[in-house]
């Protein structure tokens, strides 16, 4: 299954929706197009199950991804995250009934290193959302280690395979799954603004014909050995995500 990281951007209307079209009807736009979007509100603020429910209603063969909220990922305070763990999980509640839920995705910043209180950190909340279709993604390499793997493989949880740019201490393009899904997401290589101060120049970035080819093997590579594989385009910047994602489809279909 193929999508994009988010849709809801004023900078697509013209590149991807038509003139005129009002916000709240991007994501009706966006699933004639795609059977699967990556929510990435809900790091920012707080989902709750009315307003995924009302998703879920726009359109019934559209599937879903969150990612986990700030608080559980990049802001932790010991003592609340796991009222905010259970918050996050009762919002999921009309996804899992519909059965259109896909993945539930942790992603970790680059100051978020293997060191003993984070893994311990990391072991609590996966735990703790035990059962959920959970999908990791670290951005320091030093996660990237058999111990790492093989943890998450015995907790049945997806290793997110990663493109970017090849910065030192960045992760490196490793496709290994360790869950019943696979989880590639797609950020750009954008080396010269990924420490920049604007970090939404970071994911300005389009893929070419070439490179597309080689994320279509590694697609596929992923897919010959699991039964789902999700892959998302993050580079947003002016409808550049949907452009790839389009076409990356069509080199999969074809």
């Amino acid at each position: 299954m193929v999508g994009t990281s988010g849709y809801s951007y004023n900078d697509w209307v013209g590149p991807f929706y038509p003139k005129g079209t009002p916000s709240e009807q991007f994501l009706e736009r966006y699933g004639e197009y795609f059977t699967t979007v990556e929510l990435n509100f809900s790091y920012y603020r707080m989902p709750t199950a009315d307003q995924l429910r009302a998703m879920g209603e726009v359109n019934s063969s559209l599937s879903f991804t969150l990612k986990a909220h700030q608080s559980l990922t990049h802001k932790i305070v010991p003592a609340e995250w796991r009222s905010e763990a259970q918050t996050f999980r009762r919002a999921l509640e009309p996804l899992l009934k519909a059965n259109t839920l896909k993945a539930l995705l942790l992603q970790f910043p680059y100051s978020f290193h293997y060191e003993v209180e984070q893994r311990r950190y990391l072991d609590a909340l996966l735990h703790y959302w035990e059962g959920l279709p959970l999908a990791v993604e670290f951005r320091h390499t030093q996660w990237y280690n058999n111990r790492t793997i093989e943890a998450l493989r015995e907790r049945q949880v997806a290793l997110v395979a990663l493109d970017l740019p090849n910065l030192t201490n960045l992760p490196p393009h490793i496709d290994v799954v360790t869950a019943p899904f696979a989880y590639l997401r797609l950020h750009g290589r954008n080396k010269e603004n990924w420490w920049g101060s604007d970090v939404a120049s970071r994911y300005d970035y389009l893929y070419s014909p070439k490179e597309l080819l080689s994320i279509a093997e590694r697609a596929r590579t992923l897919a010959a050995t699991t039964p789902l594989t999700l892959v998302y385009f993050n580079n947003h910047r002016g409808g550049q995500a949907v452009q790839n994602a389009l076409s990356l489809k069509e080199l999969l279909d074809g």
